[in-house]
């Protein structure tokens, strides 16, 4: 049974440390754990695990975050996966930094990867893992902040938060969803 985990994120040196691109960031601690490497591929950059007789086709688009929906669906047709086997990793500004909320479907939000998942899919009744980056900046600099870097207190409590993350992700392809939220969300 194959799943798609697709982390949301910006190509390029420029965005690699920043709260925007903590999806990336979660997939690369997943690949660095399991001992596989990213291959440049259509619409962005692939990789496979295994886990428990699973395969996480692994996605981090390199169609930036506003057009991350094309690659999203691409990789959904050319590999059959439902949308039922889809997560998706994204930032979220109104958890506090290093919060993790599961959820099988809800709206955007304000977010422009979240919106075009939505528009290209045709549906916002996908599960997606959201990370807490906080909302600690001034009013009209919500795009400064997330495209910023990461404090250097937040970058210390960073990798726990990522291995909790894979311990979700893979939790994610063996358990119902409900199940995954039941066992992490709060927690």
């Amino acid at each position: 049974m194959k799943y798609l985990i697709v982390g949301l994120g910006n190509i390029g040196a420029k965005y690699e440390n920043t709260r925007h691109n903590i999806g990336f960031k979660t997939l690369d601690a997943l690949v660095k754990a399991s001992s596989v490497v990213f291959s440049p591929n259509r619409l962005g950059d692939t990789a496979e695990v295994g886990h428990k007789g699973r395969k996480l086709l692994l996605l981090k688009p390199s169609t930036y975050m506003n057009l991350s929906g094309k690659a999203v669906n691409y990789w959904m047709q050319a590999e059959k996966i439902p949308l039922e086997r889809v997560l998706i990793i994204t930032d979220d500004l109104a958890l506090p930094f290093g919060a993790l909320r599961l959820k099988g479907k809800g709206s955007a939000g304000g977010h422009n990867g979240l919106k075009s998942i939505g528009e290209v899919v045709g549906v916002q009744d996908y599960a997606r893992l959201s990370f807490g980056v906080g909302n600690e900046f001034s009013k009209g600099k919500q795009v400064d902040y997330v495209l910023g870097d990461w404090s250097a207190e937040e970058e210390d409590q960073l990798g726990e938060r990522l291995d909790k993350c894979c311990q979700i992700i893979k939790a994610f392809s063996v358990n119902t969803l409900g199940r995954v939220m039941s066992d992490f969300n709060g927690k």
